[in-house]
């Protein structure tokens, strides 16, 4: 009887393990379909929300292209004193700042609160001092990570816009639901940023949940909310907090209608170190400067001298990113804490932050042709985590990102400024496209397609890429690092029908080239009449 038993329990979970293994498979094949694209395009936000304090655009999550990538990507644009709603998503992401400063919260689950305003002041107002975690900073070419499932806000006090590229990696391990994007806001009454205009299917039973949900609630409760707390019953959430209803209906933000990104009244009070008169000026200045970087290097271009004035200029910008360095590790001292080092970081002190403009942190540098920067795991720990890295480039006019490949990664591109001619080839060697990229476009590159970038317009061309690999790699196909340069000469003869002058002159080539970033030295005109 035992026997029978324990043949029958293994039997039992044969059957089972099959059935999960071939509804994984099917969700694997189901997800590599996807990347079947003959066609890439240039795409823009489809959807838009204009809230009280800014604006909110959208991409489609729908196309085949973000299908095949695992990704959703959202821009919000916060006019000044304007507060994005506390919420949290399903997938990590990054957010790219392409303009304007302000203050980052960001929850960490079970993390201390480390931050007090002063007790004095709030002693003669009758009032507890408030705490709350830990307050960052975020300016122009910042990268912030956010894990999953971490409550967030942003806060724009500066005096100019601040314009925030989202990324979400829906397709990551952390995202347990659907590859539907899901922002969990916990309060007003905001609009699903990814619903287009109630087409969805997801957005038809959302509409029909709330619908049926307002008329079991009858005369109860007024309005519709789409906050987390306005799913729950009033009387049960006035008895968890301790609170009357009235409070509670606050909470639920069923009378609110000024959506997801709201004016606050005077300034935003938080315990946070205050940011000096000579830092504002900075973030200011660099505002500034960023408008006339073209103009400045373009003029470089021209004078013999400009390389010494870039490099006063990168050894001024140096000594400034140096001291921010300096004050946010006193800030992490704050308790007792060294700084974190990548090796002893712990979640409560996660660094969530890294600039990417930085010229003088660029991994590739030509001054006739541009620069490169990325950041990985290596240098923001935390992106080991969210399996997520970035990289933003600065291309001159006519300079080349040679092609290559993404080893290991997907790759989302947004353009910053200006124009590129970029081609993408596929597998079976055929352009999926061929079209100039502008600026405020997105571009999806699948993992092993290679990719050209070329600067077309007189203010160069600058773009932030998300990959989808917390040290994502790339393989060139031209420059000095290129994969040809590493094949045996005879074989590259054999594999081209080429003479082996021909090759030795192609390596010769390679050889003096720049690593990935090059201004060609001659035009195809003059290449056509040596031929």
């Amino acid at each position: 009887m035992a026997k029978l038993i324990l043949l029958y329990t293994s039997l039992c979970l044969l059957v089972l393990f099959n059935e999960c293994l071939a509804t994984k498979t099917s969700g694997q094949q189901q997800q590599f379909n996807q990347c079947q694209l003959d066609r890439l395009d240039a795409l823009e936000p489809n959807n838009r929300i204009k809230a009280e304090a800014g604006v909110i655009e959208s991409w489609d999550p729908n196309d085949r292209q973000f299908q095949c990538v695992g990704v959703a990507v959202v821009r919000r644009t916060i006019e000044p004193n304007g507060l994005l709603l506390p919420q949290y998503d399903s997938a990590p992401q990054l957010i790219y700042i392409q303009s304007g400063y302000g203050i980052l919260g960001a929850v960490l689950p079970g993390c201390p609160n480390t931050y007090q305003e002063s007790q004095q002041q709030q002693h003669q107002q009758g009032q507890q001092p408030d705490q709350h975690q830990k307050i960052r900073t975020f300016r122009l070419g910042d990268i912030i990570a956010l894990p999953a499932g971490v409550a967030y806000w942003l806060y724009n006090d500066g005096d100019s816009e601040v314009v925030a590229l989202s990324l979400l990696d829906t397709n990551n391990q952390a995202n347990q639901l659907d590859k539907n994007p899901r922002h969990f806001y916990l309060a007003g009454n905001p609009e699903d940023e990814f619903q287009l205009q109630g087409r969805s299917p997801r957005g038809q039973r959302r509409q029909q949940q709330q619908g049926q949900g307002r008329r079991e609630r009858g005369q109860q409760q007024q309005g519709q909310g789409n906050n987390l707390f306005s799913g729950f019953r009033t009387e049960d959430l006035a008895d968890a907090f301790n609170v009357d209803e009235e409070t509670i209906r606050n909470l639920q933000g069923f009378q609110e209608d000024r959506k997801n990104i709201v004016k606050v009244k005077g300034r935003l009070q938080v315990a946070r170190p205050p940011r000096s008169r000579e830092e504002r000026e900075r973030l200011e200045r660099q505002e500034r400067e960023q408008e006339r970087e073209d103009e400045r290097e373009q003029q470089r271009e021209s004078r013999r001298g400009g390389r010494e004035e870039r490099e006063r200029e990168e050894r001024q910008q140096e000594r400034e990113e140096e001291r921010e360095q300096e004050r946010e590790r006193r800030e992490s001292q704050r308790g007792g804490r060294g700084r974190d080092n990548g090796i002893e970081e712990t979640l409560c002190t996660l660094r969530l932050r890294e600039n990417i403009h930085d010229p003088s942190r660029a991994d590739v540098y030509n001054p006739q042709a541009g620069r490169i920067s990325t950041l990985n795991s290596h240098n923001l720990p935390v992106l080991r985590w969210l399996q997520l890295s970035a990289e933003f480039g600065r291309l001159q006019r006519d300079a080349i990102y040679v092609p290559h490949w993404n080893r290991n990664a997907h790759s989302v591109i947004y353009v910053v400024k200006g124009r590129a001619q970029v081609q993408v080839v596929d597998d079976f060697g055929q352009a999926v496209f061929d079209d100039e990229l502008q600026q405020g476009q997105i571009l999806t590159v699948p993992q092993n397609f290679a990719v050209v970038k070329r600067a077309s317009s007189s203010e160069g061309f600058e773009w932030v890429a998300f990959k989808t690999n917390d040290n994502a790699q790339i393989s060139p196909l031209a420059g000095q690092n290129s994969v040809l340069r590493a094949i045996p000469a005879d074989v590259l003869a054999n594999a081209f029908q080429l003479s082996q002058e021909d090759v030795s002159e192609l390596k010769s080539n390679l050889d003096q080239q720049e690593i990935t970033i090059v201004r060609p030295y001659r035009s195809s005109s003059q290449r056509k009449a040596i031929a």
